[in-house]
């Protein structure tokens, strides 16, 4: 008897084709859209009903069982609340990481499992084996940096096949190969779960913001933000400080509303080379040698996308190999030996 995978579909082709290639594997498989966000924003519409008919049209031509499972209040408390507080706090947290572990990894897992699942699959660009975590193999495409949150358990009962893939362009032909709806459908933009709408426009149905000062490395008041929230270190875009060198943000102060900037690349406010770290994860923490991982070589990933760099770790503090530049509170550091994900934690 075959086993029974529940697949992910968003509705996108790497989800797809996840599906397909699995059926084709001999997995009986059933597609599921989480039917996470709804809402609408002032001028941009939430794709939902879009990803959704294109993930049950997906599943129509494969001839598969089509689920959806309903996590939206789940999702609102677990991920955009949690999104919300920590910019208000003035951090900068990333969403799809709470997403995959609180949602995807967890709740979707759980739920899947409860109806009759042995598997869960889903279109990431990461590769998993005996609960480990790997680096896909198209390296541009990656999307480890989000899955660090997830345990090694989850991963156990976890299939990831677009991993494999080397790049993109393969996997729309595979999809068009086969026929597959999906194949020419444009990637998601934006927020995952709003679509194309940007994080201040988001922000601003939650939060209300005021106006406060901008002041320069000189001390100098030289304008006025929309508020602190909307801002992240080592930001230069949106900033509306007319004439001469970009500025770039290099600190808020929550408390005052003060946005602070600087139009010198080399500020030591800009760079750090030290990095403390808070909520530390262990993706295999019962095979993770701790004493050993001191002494050894790693590589950080600061920023989804961010270069590797090398570094060493010990009592949740990172040392860099080198300075590196905006590295903002709130956001993660990820940790690799190789192609392995050890795990990480969140930059305070």
């Amino acid at each position: 008897m075959s086993q029974r995978v529940f697949v992910g579909m968003s509705g996108g082709v790497d989800s797809s084709l996840t599906a397909s290639l699995l059926l084709e594997q001999g997995y009986d498989v059933v597609g599921v859209y989480m039917k996470n966000w709804t809402q609408d924003i002032p001028g941009f519409e939430c794709p939902w009903k879009e990803d959704f008919q294109d993930a049950k049209r997906t599943a129509v031509k494969l001839g598969i069982d089509f689920r959806t499972f309903d996590f939206e209040k789940d999702y609102k408390h677990k991920v955009v609340d949690y999104m919300i507080s920590e910019y208000q706090a003035g951090r900068t947290p990333n969403p799809d990481i709470m997403c995959n572990q609180e949602i995807k990894f967890k709740l979707f897992l759980d739920t899947a499992l409860e109806n009759s699942a042995d598997l869960i699959a889903t279109g990431h660009y990461a590769r998993t084996k005996n609960g480990e975590l790997r680096v896909a193999k198209d390296k541009a495409k990656d999307q480890t940096y989000f899955l660090y949150r997830v345990t090694s358990d989850a991963l156990s009962k976890t299939l990831m096949p677009i991993g494999e893939f080397s790049s993109k362009e393969e996997v729309r032909k595979e999809a068009k190969k086969r026929g597959l709806p999906t194949a020419g459908k444009k990637d998601s933009q934006g927020i995952c779960f709003v679509g194309k709408v940007g994080i201040k426009e988001f922000l601003s149905q939650y939060v209300k913001a005021r106006p406060g000062v901008i002041i320069n490395q000189s001390g100098k008041e030289i304008g006025e933000h929309e508020g602190a929230i909307f801002y992240t270190i080592g930001q230069r875009h949106g900033l509306d400080v007319g004439g001469g060198l970009p500025y770039y943000v290099t600190k808020k102060d929550m408390k005052t509303n003060t946005v602070f900037v600087t139009t010198d690349l080399s500020d030591k406010e800009l760079w750090s080379k030290e990095i403390n770290l808070t909520d530390l994860h262990w993706i295999n923490p019962q095979t993770t040698n701790y004493e050993l991982l001191t002494t050894k070589r790693l590589k950080a990933r600061l920023r989804y996308r961010g270069p590797l760099v090398g570094c060493t770790i010990k009592d949740n503090k990172l040392v860099l190999d080198e300075e590196q530049r905006a590295i903002s509170a709130g956001q993660s550091a990820v940790l690799y030996d190789g192609n392995q994900v050890l795990g990480g934690g969140i930059i305070i």
